[in-house]
């Protein structure tokens, strides 16, 4: 379970250090920063998956990401005593990201490249300056056990620190090129849970949507991040998974009611959803916006292979609010097991999540341009040090 995520230097994430539980509800108002706090972790995802620089690439390079502020913002800034001005830059501009579990913790600085002596197109790419791995929830030069510097990557043996990578290209994280070695065991456990996150922040369910026509089958144990393959998700929760809890929760949001997948002849299967009261079952194509997004969110969070970290970015679109009580409870039920963030701004279910014991609310707000946590002073944050 991650316990701390960092963020320095990246759009409205200044200098944010969030402690974390099993289940996270992160909410604020529009424009405060829940986006950003999003993206920043599929960032630190695309790490182990070979993707970091396309996906910043994506969002339009990282000069669009770094934080559009002054370096720093004083005190009398704050206040208001003094206009907000930039000053010369004392430090190279990096955006760094960061996590610690309960076993391992991880950060990566991005940055802009030195001038090439040479005419290049691509002399804006992002490069990877530094990453890290260590044992424990902080930092500290002592439990560092595998460092890379540019093109080095060094992993500890004893008191001593091995040379195991000299050339790593700037683009590619360790995790592309150490992850085999067997001195740098810790680099492919860190590799593993990273790339075993999971999101879910886009479900199709306009009329043609492929969660409503029928798919050829074959067993998922893992929804497909936009719901083509809702059928036969549910059908191996049947057979492989909580069928109990899938019932459960189906007839949780909708009182008798229950879901069937029929296998045609030609091995697709269909989705049927009967209710109460009606006399034939409903096909995927016939359900409602809200009653097909619940069945893929169930289907989600129901997986017979849990993730160790599940994160739902505004579950709550086209549900209708009656519906959220029974999502809470899903949910609450799921972060048993693995860690759940929820990103949301619906009261309704924001509110049936923190009343769990064990929830961590993070309510955000800016200053300044800058994204806070509510009521965290300096003193609240969570130890982290980035070198």
């Amino acid at each position: 379970m991650l316990t701390k995520l960092a963020v320095s230097n990246y759009r409205s994430l200044l200098s944010l250090k969030m402690p974390l539980t099993g289940l996270n509800v992160i909410t604020g108002p529009n424009g405060s920063g829940k986006s950003n706090i999003y993206r920043a972790l599929r960032l630190l995802a695309e790490t182990a998956r070979g993707g970091v620089i396309a996906a910043l690439a994506s969002e339009g390079g990282l000069d669009s990401t770094f934080w559009a502020g002054p370096e720093t913002l004083s005190k009398a800034m704050i206040r208001g005593d003094v206009p907000v001005q930039g000053t010369p830059r004392q430090k190279s501009v990096r955006l760094k990201l960061g996590f610690a579990s309960e076993e391992l913790g991880y950060l990566i600085e991005l940055g802009l490249p030195e001038p090439l002596p040479y005419p290049s197109a691509f002399e804006r790419d992002p490069e990877i300056k530094r990453e890290c791995i260590w044992v424990g929830d902080s930092y500290r030069r002592a439990s560092s056990i595998v460092e890379r510097a540019g093109p080095l990557v060094k992993a500890r043996e004893g008191r001593s620190w091995k040379a195991v990578v000299h050339n790593i290209p700037n683009y590619d994280s360790m995790f592309d090129v150490a992850a085999g070695i067997d001195t740098t065991m810790a680099v492919f456990q860190m590799r593993e849970m990273i790339a075993g996150w999971r999101f879910y922040d886009h479900f199709r369910t306009d009329r043609d949507a492929p969660a409503r026509q029928p798919q050829l089958g074959t067993r998922t144990p893992v929804l497909h991040h936009d719901g083509r393959d809702l059928a036969a998700a549910i059908q191996t929760i049947k057979e492989i998974g909580d069928e109990e809890a899938l019932d459960a929760a189906i007839s949780d949001a909708f009182p008798g009611a229950s879901v069937s997948i029929l296998t045609q002849s030609d091995g697709r299967f269909t989705l049927e959803f009967s209710q109460h009261g009606l006399l034939r079952p409903l096909s995927a194509a016939e359900l409602s916006d809200g009653t097909l997004r619940y069945l893929l969110l169930v289907a989600a969070l129901l997986t017979p292979r849990p993730p160790t970290l599940l994160v739902l970015n505004e579950p709550e679109n086209s549900l209708h609010p009656d519906l959220l009580p029974a999502l809470a409870r899903l949910i609450v039920r799921v972060s048993r097991y693995t860690q759940v963030w929820v990103v949301s701004h619906a009261n309704r279910l924001n509110q049936a999540l923190v009343r769990e014991s064990d929830c961590s609310s993070i309510q955000l707000e800016k200053q300044l341009g800058q994204t806070i946590i509510c009521g965290q002073s300096e003193f609240d944050q969570p130890a982290w040090h980035w070198s």
